[in-house]
């Protein structure tokens, strides 16, 4: 490291003097970037080097001032004082009337009766209020039966019989032909409230309603408000309104209202397809703007394993919509502790007045009439710390990209065409320092992946699942050092150890050029979110043209610092808030995504990547500081204490805090499991508790409460039966590889699954037809697993061919509701030519499990004594089940 004192004096790129080449070119490389160093040089004026204390105070104090501005704007949940249109006390009475009844899934008493009779009532009271005015209301309540195949979770096909929809319409007296659609669903999960996913959207959609049908003025259009009963069953109800109901063909757009987290804001993070003017609808009219394209492109690129009633009216219905969703506090969806409390009623102010508003400006648009006219084009839309939305054209935003983009290569080719830079010496430097910054991000990476690596081997996994900020602490500490150091080591090593102001302008122009460069790409593959580089593009760039008489004169002055990082601000705060929402979103997910996925490995990427992204308009200040020893040994000691502190066990990383539970997510089954050879003979029966954790940690954690489950009890996957011979909910046994199966006496449901083949038949073509019947309880999972050289050709499901071969497994999600007849279903398999011996005998195996969520048939005493012995900061969800395999 050199003296803290120097400052030297060498001219702006093209006017400096370089020093001739000698006999073996050593002075001609990138090495020195081809600048004299010559100390005896007399300096013409004195340019400014940053101390160091200096550049980390400014560079720490910036990002957590735009930390706080992006913390700040999100608990300012409601702007300016309510018109009093939406009433969000009425509103909290709604949600917890429904939640007051407990969990609420498909086909139990306290979803298909008790809530539907309340809502039924509510809304009658609303119609009796407003017959007098000039709208008419009408109320139906559907119960359809449908089956339909979808790509999600690897892809299954689901069957639904007698499920539950609630749908009004609200239009004027004189009728119309063209109608908005509002959905929420009131059902949840086994063994959750459901507050927030999703009684608090049907809670605002019924004070929605309240408010329009009360409004003096005849609306233009009508509007559908779908209260349905069956959407956690993934999508069911949904699909059976849109492809059955006789009002579906008059819907023109919808507003769907959704939930992946508990409170806070909901945000747009889906429109379309298409269909720009719902996105300036919204833009117009909504009162608290929340909305980002980054995460409608993140979403529908699969990544979050999540799907909503859109995706139903999108593929199905051929209509364009608004998807809306709370993101907050992930940690305890899905869980007993998503309970109305958690829900401030500012959050439900909010939701209810944006919704009131878009749905009274659509419904007086004319563009509702005629939406094949507007239906063309993307737009790119984004809200600025919820203040205001931005939202243009993505026709518009392609030009203005490319506009940026060019403004940039004129930059950068300008100061390549000044003289003294000749024979390509700027491009050859700026293309050496861009390699130096690209090798700096790989390194970094891997070296942040090894201690995210080390943290697994030690089993800290998730330390910060309870703790975020100790993930910064360390997988930021270690990858801010390793870039620095690397910069430091170049400027010191690489660059002959001479502090040149002109390499902090040259890490600029590498910055930009690498921003400038995704711009370019992200635009060439159409993506909207290709606004994000051209606002780190287009301020810097626009900065720096400034600034560019400040920093030739006096260099790295504290003046030139100051304004630098104000021109940064307003890109740098729209990127932290979309950090903000990455890590909202997947530190939870986390908590849920099974054993397979190493959730070190992603957050230690995350944190890495958000660390270059943030860093990289500050890469200059690493050139322009007088020293980085004192920044680096901070770092360093940061990085080595947190290092210590996790492997020491001090973070763990669940809690039961009543203020901020972060629980350990446990699926419990009591099951009996029953296995038929081909003369239908019982070839096994046991019984046990399945026990499946859906985090990485497995049961590393919970073996020191209940000692019995350990590793002893682990199961392994049959091949030979379908889905490994469990009885899986859903097709996630990709997800959860280790589950354990501890010994337990015989489930005896009274309401126990009835199974039969009803008949088999050859056919001509050569296949064999076989029929079946079962009648069980409201929940079951047919599994089909043709044997090797055999096929499935059609079946009774669906459009009649079957799809989504999950390795040579089919899976098909049943549910009803109430006074279901039995479900009668067939298929027709083509046998195989020639039979595998060394596989099971037959051509298929059948199996079928039947799941109890609700009511006695939820609950044994074996599992209700081993439920007590989960320690308080887990959540262990439970229900009885059975499983059923048969082979033909």
């Amino acid at each position: 490291m050199e003296s803290d004192t120097t400052v030297r004096r060498i001219k702006a790129f093209g006017t400096q003097h370089y020093v001739p080449q000698d006999n073996d070119g050593a002075l001609d490389r990138c090495g020195n970037n081809g600048y004299s160093a010559d100390p005896k040089r007399k300096p013409e004026v004195s340019l400014y080097l940053l101390r160091e204390a200096l550049a980390a105070s400014l560079v720490s104090v910036f990002i957590l001032v735009l930390w706080g501005l992006v913390h700040l704007s999100l608990q300012q949940l409601v702007i300016g004082k309510p018109t009093g249109e939406f009433n969000a006390v009425r509103a909290r009475q709604h949600l917890e009337r429904i939640t007051s009844v407990g969990p609420r899934p498909v086909g139990s008493q306290e979803n298909e009766v008790l809530t539907v009779g309340y809502l039924l009532e509510q809304i009658e009271n609303i119609r009796l209020e407003t017959a007098a005015g000039p709208h008419q209301l009408t109320v139906d309540v559907q119960r359809p039966t449908g089956s339909f195949s979808i790509d999600f979770l690897g892809g299954f096909t689901s069957f639904y019989d007698r499920v539950t929809n609630i749908a009004v319409r609200l239009e004027p007296k004189g009728g119309t032909q063209h109608l908005m659609l509002a959905n929420c669903h009131f059902d949840s999960v086994a063994n959750s409230p459901g507050a927030s996913d999703d009684a608090v959207s049907c809670a605002v959609m019924l004070e929605v309603l309240h408010s329009l049908a009360n409004q003096s003025s005849p609306l233009h259009h009508g509007v559908i408000f779908l209260f349905n009963g069956a959407e956690e069953n993934i999508l069911q109800a949904s699909h059976g309104f849109i492809t059955q109901h006789p009002w579906a063909k008059q819907v023109r757009a919808f507003i769907n209202l959704e939930a992946a987290g508990v409170g806070g804001k909901e945000v747009v993070f889906q429109t379309g397809p298409e269909n720009p003017w719902l996105v300036q609808a919204y833009v117009h009219a909504a009162k608290h703007p929340f909305a980002s394209v980054v995460g409608q492109e993140v979403f529908q690129s699969g990544v979050i394993p999540s799907d909503t009633d859109f995706r139903i009216y999108r593929d199905f219905g051929n209509i364009p919509g608004i998807d809306l969703a709370f993101i907050e506090n992930g940690f305890i969806y899905h869980t007993k502790y998503d309970t109305a409390n958690r829900i401030l009623t500012d959050s439900i102010q909010r939701a209810g007045d944006n919704i009131l508003a878009v749905l009274k400006y659509l419904v007086m648009s004319e563009k509702l009439a005629d939406s094949s006219e507007y239906r063309h084009g993307n737009m790119v839309f984004f809200d600025l710390l919820g203040v205001v939305v931005v939202a243009y054209p993505a026709r518009v935003g392609t030009i203005l990209n490319y506009m940026v983009a060019t403004a940039t290569f004129l930059y950068l080719a300008k100061k390549a065409s000044l003289p003294g830079n000749g024979g390509g010496r700027y491009v050859r430097d700026l293309a050496c320092a861009t390699g130096v910054a690209v090798l700096s991000w790989f390194v970094t990476l891997l070296s942040v992946l090894i201690v995210a690596l080390l943290v697994t081997l030690l089993g800290r996994s998730m330390f910060w699942y309870n703790h975020f900020y100790a993930s910064i602490c360390l997988y930021g500490a270690a990858a801010t050092g390793k870039m620095i150091l690397i910069h430091t080591l170049a400027k010191n090593l690489y660059y002959g150890g001479v502090r040149l102001v002109e390499l902090g302008d040259l890490y600029f122009d590498v910055s930009l050029l690498l921003w400038c460069c995704s711009l370019v790409w992200l635009t060439q593959q159409g993506l909207c979110s290709a606004y994000v580089p051209m606002l780190m593009v287009a301020f810097p760039l626009a900065t720096r043209l400034l600034l560019a008489k400040e920093f030739k004169h006096r260099g790295a002055s504290v003046k030139y610092s100051v304004l630098y990082l104000l021109g940064l601000a307003l890109p740098y705060v729209h990127f932290m808030f979309l950090i903000w929402v990455v890590f909202e979103i997947f530190t939870p997910i986390m908590g849920r995504s099974g054993t397979e996925i190493p959730p070190e490995v992603v957050l230690a990427t995350l944190v890495t990547l958000a660390t270059i992204f943030l860093s990289s308009f500050f890469l200059h200040f690493i050139y322009l500081v007088r020293s980085t020893k004192w920044i680096l040994a901070g770092l360093g000691s940061v990085f080595i204490i947190m290092f210590l502190l996790v492997s020491c066990g001090l973070f763990f990383p669940y809690s039961d805090s009543p203020d901020s539970p972060r629980p350990k997510r446990v699926f419990l089954q009591h099951t009996t499991r029953t296995f038929h050879n081909l003369k239908g003979q019982v070839e096994s029966r046991d019984s046990g508790l399945w026990i499946n954790s859906f985090d990485y940690t497995a049961i590393q954690h919970i073996t020191p409460h209940i000692p019995e489950i350990n590793d002893s009890v682990r199961t392994r996957c049959r091949e030979d039966r379908p889905f490994c011979g469990y009885p899986w909910f859903l097709p996630v046994k990709f997800l959860s590889k280790k589950n354990w199966y501890l010994p337990a006496s015989e489930v005896s449901p009274s309401s126990p699954l009835e199974f039969s083949l009803l008949s088999r038949e050859d056919t001509s073509w050569g296949t064999v037809k076989m029929m079946f019947s079962a009648k069980g309880p409201s929940h079951m999972s047919l599994y089909l697993m043709p044997h090797r050289g055999a096929s499935l050709s059609t079946w009774s499901f669906g459009d009649g061919t079957p799809q989504f071969d999950l390795s040579g497994e089919y899976f098909v999600f049943y549910s009803h509701g109430l006074n279901a007849p039995t479900w009668t279903f067939w298929f027709e398999i083509q046998p195989p030519r020639d039979p595998d011996p060394s596989g099971p005998e037959g051509m298929i195996s059948v199996a079928i499990s039947s799941h109890y969520f609700f009511g006695e048939d939820q609950r044994t005493a074996q599992l209700e004594e081993i439920l007590r012995r989960f320690p308080t900061w887990s959540f262990p969800s439970s229900w009885v089940s059975t499983y059923d395999m048969y082979r033909y």
